[in-house]
């Protein structure tokens, strides 16, 4: 079993997890996502709160934030060795890649999304909507026509343990879109608190966690055929005693999900029904998650304190 490094600090472990106690737990006997022979792994310890994974497969790397210690974080495949990209980070939280291979992050301390340039600079996405400030965006993802779609809850503006505690709210907690042209649309401002958002495989529909419903609710958000706008929403599924945070979409239209809560810490897999298919068990909480490696098929697990991944039988988009 792993041990966490002192909080500040960075081990890198390399580590795997006792088999019998972080096994996968099947609820659907007809799902084989999970290779029978692969065990979790730990590859890192010693963030504060981790978050926000993207997978670089050009770079064979890594990046994830370390929200509290305002760092991201890059672990390289071919070393397996961690090391800090981008510190200060503007306490970063999610992060994605861009149609050009950009990588764009949610800042809380800015109240911000940006990009980074193929050069290394630093330009705005999206820090307002119509002239009002925006909250603490907290994830993202690029559409296939190229547009960033964020969501913008109030968590990093009213904790200064996650880069806000400073300055008021603006702006409802709402669902952004910020199309080609740079222009930011509003989306949707009926959730609570938006957080992990994720596109179907054919991208008609947007998954949204709202972590501010109780209990939290994953919503599945019918896009119009343009996809630009929510024509129709329904609540997919009720995470019950759980706590759902960021998700992904495997290629055949499953959802995977960081967990937390009631003892059940870790990934829970739900088909597109909603019926949950499998639960893969982890020491702690996981507050994001990506699939990548040399074929896709590498699930890594931003969770609190540590990072983890498993080979997996399936592939995202």
């Amino acid at each position: 079993m792993s041990t966490f490094g002192f909080r500040g600090s960075l081990l890198s472990q390399g580590e795997y997890l006792s088999r019998p106690v972080y096994a996968p737990v099947l609820h659907d006997p007809e799902f084989s996502g999970f290779l029978p022979n692969a065990d979790v792994e730990c590859l890192a310890t010693g963030t504060a709160w981790g978050e926000g994974p993207v997978w670089f497969g050009d770079g064979r790397f890594l990046l994830w934030s370390d929200i509290p210690n305002n760092r991201i974080l890059r672990w390289t495949e071919e070393t397996g060795q961690v090391s800090v990209f981008r510190g200060p980070s503007g306490f970063a939280n999610g992060n994605t890649r861009d149609l050009s291979g950009r990588l764009i992050t949610c800042e809380h301390e800015g109240r911000r999304v940006t990009r980074t340039e193929h050069d290394g600079r630093i330009t705005v996405v999206a820090d307002q909507f119509e002239g009002k400030r925006l909250n603490s965006p907290n994830d993202v993802v690029a559409a296939p026509d190229g547009a960033i779609w964020f969501t913008d809850p109030d968590y990093g503006l009213l904790s200064a343990y996650e880069g806000g505690g400073h300055g008021r709210q603006e702006v409802p907690t709402s669902v952004y879109r910020v199309d080609a042209s740079g222009k930011i649309h509003l989306v949707e401002n009926m959730f609570l608190n938006p957080n992990g958002l994720a596109f179907s495989p054919d991208g008609s529909i947007l998954y949204v966690v709202d972590t501010g419903a109780c209990p939290n609710l994953i919503w599945a958000c019918y896009l119009d055929e343009a996809r630009q706008n929510i024509v129709d929403r329904r609540v997919l599924i009720d995470a019950a005693q759980g706590l759902g945070d960021g998700l992904r979409c495997d290629d055949a239209g499953n959802l995977w999900c960081g967990w937390g809560g009631s003892d059940e810490n870790g990934v829970k897999v739900f088909g597109a029904d909603g019926k949950l298919r499998a639960y893969q068990p982890l020491p702690e909480r996981c507050a994001n998650l990506c699939f990548g490696g040399r074929r896709q098929n590498r699930l890594f697990m931003a969770a609190a304190h540590g990072l983890y991944a498993v080979y997996v039988d399936v592939r995202n988009l």
